[in-house]
């Protein structure tokens, strides 16, 4: 089985695959200090929980945003699975798609496995919203390619800022406002509507200054864990995928294995 680590800016999630399909899904804060032990320990209690051992894993692949959280990832990997990971973007899991971008050793690895495994699933050109730590917005041509995209903050990112700098107003939950009305007649609704629909309007704005630059039709592809909570407002979403970026790395390690 292979071991799938995404470790992103908010949190590391851990997947475990089985011919592609994840048969569990870990999650921890992210953590730049933590070490492989703790790391170790944590997982392995979990696999039993999930009636697996760590024998059970046969490779690791690696994708993170974080440089400073990579060595203890491969550390872990190394020393606790036995196994000698690979990094998403480098040696034998280099992208196979074209990064044509001004920056290409910018892109976050992240980025680059959505618009991998959207393209490997949607035909033509493509729009992939990913609701993390910043809300991302990718665009991938019809032959893969990734041509650019937009760095949104997150909405919890946005909240927790709004929250910091206004010392009155408290912090509520991110969910839809009960009522459609956009006029709030008390504090926590009227930051509800800000928060939530104030997204909806940027997602739907955003999306539809893409896609006349695009200039042909676009497949809109949602994914992260916030997805869900905007889809029944919003009709800027062609599809969820919740799990494209763990997909991303399951088809990067079959490729470099199939091209050793």
């Amino acid at each position: 089985m292979l071991l799938a680590i995404d470790a992103g800016n908010t949190n590391v999630v851990f997947a475990l695959l089985d011919s592609g399909t994840i048969r569990a899904r870990w999650r921890i804060a992210t953590d730049a200090r933590r070490t492989a032990d703790e790391y170790a320990v944590w997982l392995s209690q979990l696999l039993v929980l999930e009636g697996y051992e760590r024998s059970h894993v046969g490779g690791v692949i690696i994708a993170t945003v974080v440089p400073r959280a990579l060595h203890n990832l491969q550390v872990l990997a190394q020393k606790y699975f036995g196994s000698d990971p690979l990094i998403a973007g480098q040696g034998k899991a280099a992208w196979p798609i074209p990064l044509d971008v001004e920056e290409p050793q910018s892109v976050g690895a992240d980025r680059a496995l959505n618009v991998m495994a959207a393209h490997a699933r949607h035909p033509g050109d493509l729009i992939i919203i990913d609701f993390g730590t910043a809300t991302t917005f990718d665009v991938a041509d019809y032959r893969g390619a990734y041509k650019g995209g937009i760095i949104a903050p997150g909405i919890n990112l946005s909240l927790d800022a709004l929250v910091t700098a206004a010392a009155k107003l408290p912090r509520i939950a991110i969910e839809a406002p009960p009522s459609p009305s956009v006029i709030g007649r008390d504090t926590v609704s009227q930051m509800h509507i800000g928060i939530y629909w104030g997204y909806v309007a940027m997602i739907e704005g955003l999306v539809g200054r893409m896609k006349v630059e695009i200039g042909r039709p676009a497949t809109v592809i949602a994914t992260g864990g916030l997805a869900t909570l905007f889809e029944r407002n919003t009709n800027a979403f062609d599809a969820i995928e919740p799990d494209l970026t763990i997909q991303g790395l399951a088809m990067l390690w079959d490729r470099a294995h199939m091209n050793p």
